[in-house]
């Protein structure tokens, strides 16, 4: 049996950041698989320089965070 890499998901959304796309990487938010998967992609952007964009897209995903940490949003794997 395979295993899932935990920051798969978390470093695909970087990718996304990186190149400049926010809104696509704001879209994989709304859409992630957990609230840990957040919570990992939430380290990931601590290592990136601030900017005003980037600052904004950081409040975004934490509202996503919040979000999904309520237990009636949980996703089944």
């Amino acid at each position: 049996m395979a295993t899932r890499d935990k920051n798969a998901w978390a470093l695909k959304v970087l990718a996304l950041v990186k190149a400049g796309n926010l809104p696509a990487a704001l879209a994989q938010t709304q859409v992630a698989p957990t609230a840990g998967d957040i919570v990992r992609l939430q380290a990931l952007l601590a290592g990136l320089p601030a900017t005003p964009a980037l600052r904004h897209f950081v409040g975004q995903v934490e509202d996503a965070r919040t979000l999904m940490a309520a237990p009636r949003l949980h996703r089944s794997p």
